[in-house]
This record gives structure tokens, C-alpha cells and sequence, in this order.
């Protein structure tokens, strides 16, 4: 439905001269308001228009056999579900998170270019400093509602299967054990892992991983990946 005004102009333009108290006495009549969809469109319906320029972040935390607590900065693509390992911290202060927000940025290069918004919660380390980093990359900060982690739910099902195929499974001694477990599994994520929500496809595949054929014959070999947490398929050569 369209607003007074624009419905005036709309039958101007088939030469029919109406004025907008007319418009508006005969929606009334028929119990029809004006415009709608003036509040925009739901959450659901921007994250799928957005979301070939779509960026999420968060931290996942996790505790080392010494009750340390991890923090891990992470960002991932939206519309390829790819995931970037930001930074690994037992004390992220703003200026930690800020700083590596601009290591990312450098990191990505070229490839920011196609991102225009960027996903994240309320928390007190996303601080001005850290907005301004992406800013400056002409990307758009979009705060979720407070209490509604539903509403970044492709940072929080990234974390699910971390902790589910990884973390859940292993011990982890320091950051730099941390560092070193995240970096082999978002290898297996991002290039030979499928995706439920990219059709099964995989998100930044390697050529080993995008054959989509195989002859009958074609021998298939299994290489094993955190000490055999998980299995990777690939034809032998």
C-alpha cells in the first residue's frame, strides 16, 4: 500500500485529478491504512538481501586445563559462511579488540570491499575505536537488540560447531595450543567442510574439493585431521 500522497501522483501520471483528502476518505471507507511497511523490512528479511555484503563477529571463550580463560575474536562471512580468526586473548581490552580488528582489515585487503555492513552485540569491548576501524573501511556497524543473541545467529551457529567437532573434544593447554587447534579446524571449515545453508557447498574450496564427479573406479583416501578428530575426503591422486 502507498501513501496518500504517492497514490495522488500515481493517478496524476494517468491524468486522473485527485486530491489526497479524497484518497484518504475512500481508504478509510474500505478500512485500508496508508503504507504499511513504513517500519521496513523484519531482521530475517535484510539479513538475506544483505547478505552477499555481510559481515557477523563475536568471541567464543574457552577454558584452558589451567581455568584460564580464552577469548576468541572471530568474523565471518555471511553469504559463504567463511570464517576469520581475528585474535586469541586471555584479556581483551577495547584497544586489544580494536587492534585486531585493523590487522583483519589488512589482512583482507581488496576483499573488504564487498562488505557493507557488520554484525555484532552490545558488548563493551566493541568500543568507538573499534566501530571506527571498520567505519573507515566503509563498512556499517549494526548493533543487535540487547539480550537477543538469536539475532546474530550465524556468529553464534559458528561457534556451536566449533565447540561440537572441536573444542568440546580436546584440551587445550595455552593460546598458542588454542591458536594452533582453530587455526587446522577453520582450515577444514573453510575449504573442504559442506554447508546445510550454501546448498552443501564449501566455502573457500581447494581443487582437491571441488571435483564434482568421480569415475567408478576412482579411489577415494581419508586424511585425518586433529589427530583424527575429524575426517577429510579427497580422490587419490
Amino acid at each position: 500500500m502507498l501513501g496518500y500522497l504517492r497514490i495522488v501522483g500515481e493517478c496524476r501520471k494517468l491524468s486522473i485529478r485527485v486530491s489526497a483528502t479524497s484518497v484518504r476518505r475512500i481508504l478509510r471507507r474500505h478500512r485500508l491504512g496508508p503504507a504499511p511497511r513504513r517500519g521496513g523490512p523484519t531482521w530475517t528479511a535484510f539479513l538475506r538481501a544483505q547478505a552477499d555484503g555481510l559481515l557477523a563477529c563475536d568471541f567464543l571463550t574457552v577454558e584452558t586445563i589451567g581455568l584460564t580463560r580464552l577469548y576468541v575474536l572471530f568474523v565471518i562471512e555471511v553469504d559463504r559462511r567463511r570464517v576469520h580468526l581475528a585474535g586469541i586473548t586471555a584479556n581483551p581490552t577495547g584497544e586489544w579488540v580494536a587492534q585486531q580488528a585493523k590487522n583483519l582489515l589488512m589482512d583482507l585487503d581488496e576483499h573488504m570491499r564487498r562488505f557493507r555492513y557488520l554484525i555484532r552485540d552490545r558488548d563493551a569491548r566493541f568500543t568507538a575505536r573499534f566501530d571506527a576501524v571498520f567505519a573507515a573501511a566503509d563498512v556499517k556497524i549494526v548493533k543487535i537488540p540487547p539480550r537477543a543473541p538469536q539475532a546474530n545467529a550465524y556468529a553464534e551457529r559458528w561457534v556451536r560447531s566449533a565447540r561440537n567437532e572441536c573444542l568440546d573434544w580436546t584440551l587445550i593447554w595455552n593460546a598458542r595450543h588454542l591458536h594452533r587447534v582453530l587455526t587446522e579446524y577453520l582450515r577444514h571449515y573453510n575449504m573442504t567442510r559442506p554447508h546445510r545453508g550454501i546448498d552443501l557447498d564449501i566455502p573457500a574450496p581447494t581443487s582437491m574439493a571441488t571435483v564434482t564427479a568421480l569415475p567408478t573406479a576412482a579411489n577415494v583416501a581419508r586424511v585425518d585431521v586433529l589427530g583424527g578428530l575429524i575426517h577429510e575426503y579427497h580422490r587419490a591422486a
